[in-house]
């Protein structure tokens, strides 16, 4: 097998995805290097018209569904619209995820089940719905979930549903990885650290204004490299695992977080 040149490398062209929660922050910065890279996007995001908005500010193959990946149908929809949109789905980004602030001795049930049903339950059943319609294709396919560095260790206090979903996506990505390698279906993880996206400007789900700000900026001050990252921080890392250049990737997780996990 002949060895490719770095444009192929990098090259999406011909190639169908998903990415869900796409119309802003990390969602937005995978889908803009996927279409750059020659993809047809399906971008998929509870908020249609941010999604049909995102769409607009991109040229390329891409097209926007509402769609709320926690709900039972959200699956076969996703992967249905995508192979009606492009003949088939070659790429999911499991991006889409909520991570509401309240202490655990604070938490009501419902919090806690609405965090697993959309971080864990959604990624699951729309990742098992994209592996059947890889192996109907037969030509192999790539699933990046994305994680946190809370998939490894808790960062702050309130976060325990989220991080106990972020800790499932972890080893789901393992054990479906295992599974899926027969088929050449390649899952691997990115875990982020703190990224500065639409979602950190404003007050976080459970917590107040200031709350918000101390907690981000005594996050910062820990981070080795001194600054929180951007969405293309991690959408480079998604073109590279959906691409050729991660063959022998899968079952991996990568850390994007400038150097956090080290203290």
């Amino acid at each position: 097998m002949s060895a490719m040149e770095c444009k192929e490398l990098c090259s999406l062209a011909g190639k169908s995805a998903v990415v869900t929660g796409g119309a802003m922050g990390i969602g937005f910065g995978i889908v803009k290097r996927f279409v750059e890279a020659g993809a047809s996007v399906l971008l998929a995001d509870v908020d249609g018209k941010a999604a049909e908005a995102a769409a607009a500010r991109l040229s390329g193959r891409i097209v926007p569904l509402a769609v709320d990946v926690g709900s039972d149908t959200a699956a076969d929809t996703i992967v249905a619209r995508c192979v009606e949109s492009f003949g088939g789905l070659d790429i999911l980004v499991n991006n889409a995820g909520i991570f509401p602030t309240v202490p655990l001795l604070q938490m009501p049930p419902e919090l806690f089940d609405r965090v697993l049903r959309i971080n864990l339950r959604g990624l699951v059943l729309l990742s098992k719905a994209a592996g059947l319609q890889m192996v109907k294709q037969g030509r192999g396919g790539k699933i990046i979930n994305i994680g946190s560095i809370d998939s490894l260790r808790p960062s702050t206090v309130g976060l325990a549903a989220y991080d106990t979903s972020k800790g499932g996506v972890l080893m789901f990505t393992r054990s479906l990885a295992l599974e899926m390698a027969p088929h050449a279906v390649q899952v691997n993880a990115i875990l982020p650290g703190g990224i500065t996206t639409e979602g950190t400007a404003h007050p976080l789900e459970g917590m107040t204004e200031s709350q918000t700000k101390e907690m981000l900026e005594a996050f910062t001050r820990k981070i080795p490299l001194g600054h929180m990252g951007v969405p293309d921080d991690i959408a480079k890392v998604a073109l590279f695992l959906a691409s050729p250049m991660s063959d022998y990737m899968t079952g991996a997780h990568v850390v994007v977080d400038g150097g956090a996990l080290l203290v």
